[in-house]
């Protein structure tokens, strides 16, 4: 029995279905592949056509994309650093979730620090692929498909990502 964090009277529930008979159940390993870059990259694209083909290929995925999370789950948060942080930690507790349930969660979110991906990382050793859209930011402000890049370039938005807030490449991703 553990407890979690400094409550010593909340413990985690066992499910009386593991793991292994919900992988046999579904035929398929649950995973998180965790899809990061700067605005613009790319990235909810990919998700959408990785799912897509998962799904034709007779396999559950489920997309938590970074602007929809940010509608319920993480409404609360804004953009400084520790709301950033605490948004990928939220959203990497949901995917570990999805992934001991054995979907396959496809998590689109800048992520901008290495320290919040690690973490995620952690959660789920055996089960965690990184992806990096590794687009130069002129391109992905070139592209700026929801004019985000116009607006921070103005100082409409404070903190942007690639702007005046930074972005840290991953140094392990599997692509």
């Amino acid at each position: 029995m553990s407890t979690m964090g400094n409550s010593t009277n909340i413990f985690w529930q066992e499910s009386p279905v593991g793991k292994l008979e919900r992988r046999k159940l579904l035929n398929q390993k649950g995973c998180v592949v965790w899809i990061t870059g700067l605005s613009g990259s790319g990235k909810s694209t990919l998700a959408c056509s990785l799912s897509w083909e998962l799904h034709t290929r007779g396999k559950l995925s489920y997309i938590l994309d970074g602007d929809n999370v940010r509608h319920g789950l993480n409404k609360d948060l804004g953009f400084k650093a520790e709301d950033r942080t605490e948004n990928i930690r939220r959203v990497g507790e949901v995917a570990k979730l999805f992934a001991d349930a054995g979907l396959i969660c496809i998590a689109s979110l800048i992520s901008p620090y290495g320290k919040d991906r690690d973490a995620c990382r952690a959660m789920l050793p055996d089960a965690f692929i990184e992806v990096f859209m590794n687009m130069p930011l002129a391109l992905c402000e070139e592209r700026d498909p929801k004019g985000l890049y116009k607006l921070a370039r103005a100082g409409k938005i404070k903190g942007f990502t690639g702007i005046d807030d930074p972005y840290e490449p991953p140094l392990n991703c599997e692509n």
